[in-house]
C-alpha cells in the first residue's frame, strides 16, 4: 500500500530521488495547445475566450456578459450562505488578513552626511489576475490566500476567473470573493483564461501578475507568459512531510499523510521516524482507515506510487532528510518542536508540535496555504504581501554628494570604457 524505507539501505539515496522525481512541466503536446491557445486569444479575443469556454466547460454562452459576475452578485453568494458557514469564511478570513497584515512593507529612506538621500519606495501593483481552478472541486480558501494579501498590499484591482463547468458555480467560491475584495469575476478558466489575464482582451483587463493554482493546462500557460506579466509561481503537487519521534497517536499521523495524498493521485505523503515499531503502527492505521474515506481511491494510489514510511537511525537524521527534500507542509510532530527549529532548513510552512496538523494551515491558521512545492522551498517562500508589493530605488544626490559619487562613478566607467557615463558624472563635479 505504501513504501517501508530505511535510511541504511545501501540504496535508499537512489530510492529517495526516484520518490521524490517529479516534472512539473507538460509534455509537447500540452505546451502545442496552450501556445495555440495564447495565439488564438491574443489574435480574438473575447470571442476566442467565448468559444473556448464553451468548449472545454460545456458552456452555450454568446458573449463575455454572460460570463461576468459583479460584485453584488459576490455579495448575494456570502449574504447566503448558513450562519455556520459564514462564520467559519469570515473567521479565516480575519485571521488571513490579520496574518498578512504583518507582512506590509514601508517606504524607507535615510540621509547621509554629506545630504544625499538613498531609500527605497514600495508600491503595490495596479492590478492582479486570480486563478481559481474550477471543475472537480472547488476552493474557496484559494481564493482567500490569494486575494486577501493581494488588497493588504493595497492591489487596486483584482480581476478573478474561474471555470464553471456546465455553467455551475460554487456559493463558497463567490462568497470568498466577496469577503476577500475581489473586484470583478469572469467564470472563464484553463490556459484561455490565463491569456486573457495577462494579453487583455476587449473585456477583460491585462494584469500586472497572475496568481493561483490550475491543471496542467493553467501552469503551462503560466510559465510561457511569465516576463509579459509576472506569476507567483509554478506549482507542482501536494507533499507533506512528517517528522515524529513515535510518540504521536498513530491514527493522527495515518490521517496527516491521507490529507494530502486526497488532493491527487500524484500528491506525496512521507512519513520520517526512527521507531520501526511507531511505523509499523502507523501502517496499521493506514490499512484501518483508508476504506473509510471518501477519496480512498485517490489516497491509495497516491500512498502507492508517491508516498513513504521511511526509518531513520535517529531525529538528527531525519531532519536532514527532511532538508533534502524542502517539503511544502512539514509536520514536527514531536513534544518539544522548537528545539529542532533551528536546524529545520527548508519548508516551505512548519507545522510545530502534535495539536498543529497541516489542514488547519490550508484554511484558517492565518499563514498562506500558497507554498512552495517539488523542493523548490530550498530558494522560495510562501506567497505574501511582498508578493504584491514592487520596489523602486530611491536616490537623491547633494551638491557635496555629487563631488564624491561623481568622481567614483567617472573613475570606473574609465574603467569600463563608457565614455557617456564618465562624463555625465563629471559635468556635477564642482558645478
Amino acid at each position: 500500500m505504501i513504501a517501508k524505507l530505511s535510511s541504511t539501505q545501501p540504496d535508499f539515496q537512489k530510492n529517495l530521488d526516484k520518490l521524490l522525481a517529479w516534472e512539473s512541466v507538460s509534455n509537447t503536446n500540452v505546451a502545442k495547445t496552450v501556445d495555440d491557445i495564447i495565439a488564438n486569444i491574443r489574435a480574438k479575443g473575447d470571442q476566442a475566450l467565448v468559444d473556448y469556454t464553451n468548449q472545454f466547460d460545456r458552456m452555450n454562452t454568446n458573449s463575455m456578459s454572460e460570463l461576468t459576475i459583479e460584485v453584488s452578485k459576490l455579495k448575494d453568494a456570502f449574504d447566503t450562505l448558513d450562519t455556520k458557514e459564514k462564520t467559519a469564511l469570515k473567521t479565516a478570513a480575519d485571521r488571513v488578513r490579520t496574518y498578512h497584515d504583518k507582512q506590509k512593507q514601508d517606504t524607507w529612506t535615510y540621509t547621509e552626511d554629506n545630504g544625499t538621500m538613498l531609500g527605497q519606495k514600495i508600491t503595490p501593483l495596479d492590478r492582479v489576475g486570480l486563478y481559481v481552478p474550477g471543475g472537480k472541486a472547488a476552493y474557496p480558501s484559494s481564493v482567500l490566500m490569494n486575494a486577501i494579501p493581494a488588497k493588504v498590499a493595497g492591489v487596486e484591482e483584482l480581476i478573478m476567473v474561474v471555470p464553471t463547468p456546465d455553467g455551475v458555480t460554487n456559493q463558497l467560491v463567490l462568497a470568498a470573493a466577496y469577503i476577500s475584495g475581489v473586484d470583478t469575476v469572469f467564470t472563464v478558466g484553463g490556459a484561455q483564461a490565463v491569456a486573457a489575464l495577462a494579453y487583455g482582451t476587449e473585456t477583460v483587463p491585462k494584469v500586472d501578475k497572475i496568481v493561483g493554482p490550475g491543471n496542467i493546462y493553467v501552469a503551462t500557460a503560466k510559465r510561457v507568459v511569465f516576463g509579459q506579466v509576472g506569476i507567483d509561481m509554478i506549482a507542482g503537487p501536494s507533499e507533506i512531510l512528517i517528522i515524529c519521534d513515535g510518540k504521536t497517536n498513530p491514527d493522527w499521523i495515518a490521517m496527516d499523510l491521507f490529507s494530502q495524498a486526497e488532493h491527487d493521485e500524484d500528491a506525496q505523503s512521507i512519513l520520517l521516524c526512527p521507531d520501526a515499531d511507531f511505523i509499523a503502527q502507523v501502517e496499521a492505521s493506514i490499512a484501518k482507515l483508508l476504506p473509510t474515506m471518501d477519496r480512498k481511491d485517490i489516497i491509495a494510489t497516491a500512498l502507492k506510487d508517491r508516498g513513504a514510511l521511511i526509518q531513520t537511525q535517529d531525529m538528527d537524521e531525519a531532519v536532514a532528510i527532511s532538508n533534502k527534500i524542502a517539503p511544502e507542509h512539514l509536520e514536527l510532530s514531536v513534544e518539544d518542536p522548537q528545539t529542532m527549529l533551528d536546524e529545520i532548513k527548508h519548508a516551505g510552512a512548519i507545522f510545530m508540535g502534535r495539536n498543529t496538523c497541516e489542514s488547519v494551515g490550508d484554511y484558517c491558521a492565518g499563514p498562506n496555504h500558497v507554498l512552495p512545492t517539488s523542493g523548490t522551498a530550498r530558494f522560495s517562500s510562501p506567497l505574501g504581501v511582498y508578493d504584491f508589493q514592487k520596489k523602486s530605488s530611491l536616490i537623491m544626490v547633494s551638491d557635496e554628494g555629487a563631488n564624491l559619487l561623481g568622481e567614483v562613478a567617472a573613475t570606473l566607467a574609465d574603467g569600463e570604457g563608457l565614455q557617456a557615463h564618465a562624463q555625465s558624472a563629471r559635468y556635477r563635479i564642482n558645478h
